[in-house]
């Protein structure tokens, strides 16, 4: 046969690179190995390798390039439900997935490689960090990692999964991307590791509660979603992407049916006493296409639901007040939740619609202090730099800042709807009270007959919706049996919106 010395010899490559004596020792750990991973994630046969001969330059403090195959990441593209998408796997088998030099200029090139052909960058990451017998190298290569992917940022979309440790500087990698996955036990991200932390502060600390899924996808907010299993996580993978556009050319919708029958059921799910609480994503369900939910962030600030669902097939950024935790109130967490949320969909062309029920920003000292004024400006900086189409839905409450920032017409929203039994004002009408008729009350024979009055005078006045309807405030009160029909029309008549920016370099967001 022809070439039989270099066809072996690729042969005798290709056999090395898939070591199988590797592969047990992640299935020891509880892992799959990057191979798998890949397998799990894209269509069948589909994925091509790219670079897989890259080995390090360096030689010093005994690095046996023999252990480095590929330079412990495999990258490539493949396909996903049909569709294109770039991909990189970091390999921990191969010592420990460390990333130097060449390691970092792989998933250079497949991030410019997936925003140049215009679609999704998919980093599935499991690395003991930098590669310390490279030296500052190794530092470099995060930084060019880290520029590539601001580069990319609003053209495609970057999705991180987590399936083992990312230790110091690595960390900077995922929480640049769009979206992050977690996994239940193996998944950790952290800046300094249990034993720095005890040098320093003498606190013990171990590595789940350091930088584990539940910290990071509850406290921190760094992770979007957790899965239990990696199966169940690339699964999970696949079901975002098939919300997402390829990149950032693509258009808002298609065509939208506006056809629909009455939601009957819908008025069960809202409480007549106006403090009661209930769960918005049963409004959710009510609206859009059946079963077609998906959130974002679960876990962290539950008090605000995000996520995507679909409108005939078309894809819709959903942001609601949870008036079952917090009454619905926005604070610091929800004002970052939000603002993130907001400019990716604006980045994606993905309209956006607000459900409203909300006292409000969250009073007190310790948010104050914690920057509320800041991370609140968020908000209104993402909804006010939105070109997309944005519609919003007043459900119940929209009171003081809140209502500016997720109803208010001056923000730019393209309609603002209200259901009847909608109340919008500066606050509720027994603060408004306390205030505007504190010595008429406290003179009055009977205050608290005096207060129920003044109470009532204040709904009557301020708080009705017919009355923001009259100064243009609001654009249409409906029958909430009628919200689905009319959110389609809506959305139908801006599929050609259009709306210019000022020529600038960029705006000064509130970070």
């Amino acid at each position: 046969m022809k070439f039989e010395k270099e066809l072996e010899r690729l042969k005798l490559f290709n056999a090395k690179k898939n070591d199988q004596s590797l592969s047990a020792k992640q299935h020891e750990k509880g892992k799959l190995d990057a191979w798998e991973r890949i397998g799990l994630l894209v269509d069948e046969n589909s994925f091509v390798e790219l670079d897989p001969f890259v080995e390090t330059r360096f030689n010093d403090f005994g690095l046996d390039k023999k252990k480095y195959s590929g330079d412990c990441v495999i990258s490539g593209f493949a396909k996903i439900n049909n569709r294109q998408v770039c991909i990189y796997s970091q390999d921990f088998s191969r010592s420990g997935g460390t990333l130097g030099e060449m390691h970092g200029k792989k998933i250079v090139k497949i991030i410019e490689l997936a925003q140049k052909t215009g679609c999704p960058i998919v980093a599935i990451i499991d690395s003991g960090g930098a590669r310390i017998q490279e030296g500052i190298s190794s530092l470099d290569g995060y930084a060019s990692i880290f520029r590539a992917m601001v580069k990319a940022s609003g053209v495609i979309p970057q999705i991180s999964v987590m399936v083992g440790p990312s230790a110091g500087g690595a960390c900077y990698a995922p929480g640049l991307s769009d979206f992050i996955f977690m996994v239940e036990g193996i998944s950790q991200m952290y800046i300094t590791g249990p034993d720095v932390i005890k040098s320093v502060t003498g606190e013990d600390v171990d590595f789940e509660r350091l930088g584990g899924s539940v910290v990071h996808s509850s406290k921190s907010g760094c992770a979007h979603f957790v899965s239990k299993t990696e199966r169940d996580c690339f699964e999970e993978v696949k079901n975002l992407l098939n919300y997402l556009p390829q990149n950032n050319s693509e258009e808002y919708f298609a065509d939208i049916d506006s056809e629909c029958e009455e939601i009957e059921d819908i008025l069960e799910i809202i409480p007549e006493e106006k403090e009661k609480g209930y769960d918005v994503r049963l409004v959710i369900q009510k609206i859009f296409d059946n079963n077609s939910f998906l959130e974002v962030h679960k876990n962290f600030a539950p008090n605000i639901v995000i996520g995507f669902a679909t409108i005939c097939n078309n894809t819709i950024g959903v942001v609601a007040n949870q008036a079952k935790y917090m009454a619905g109130v926005l604070d610091i967490d929800a004002s970052d939740k939000v603002a993130r949320f907001v400019r990716f969909c604006d980045a994606f062309n993905i309209p956006i619609i607000n459900l409203v029920d909300t006292p409000g920003y969250l009073p007190g000292t310790n948010q104050e202090h914690q920057g509320i004024i800041r991370h609140g400006a968020k908000i209104l900086y993402a909804y006010s730099e939105a070109t997309v189409p944005k519609i919003s839905i007043i459900l119940r409450k929209a009171f003081g800042g809140a209502y500016i920032a997720m109803a208010s017409r001056g923000l730019g929203y393209d309609y603002v709807v209200a259901w009847p039994m909608a109340q919008i004002a500066v606050m509720g009408a027994e603060q408004a009270v306390k205030i505007i008729y504190k010595k008429e009350i406290t003179e009055s024979k009977d205050p608290s007959k005096t207060e129920k009055e003044k109470i009532e005078e204040i709904r009557e006045k301020f708080l009705d919706p017919f009355e923001a309807a009259k100064l243009g405030q609001i654009d249409m009160i409906i029958d909430p049996r009628d919200t689905k029909k009319l959110v389609m029309k809506c959305l139908e008549g801006l599929i050609m919106k259009r709306e210019g920016v000022p020529p600038k370099k960029h705006g000064t967001m509130p970070l």
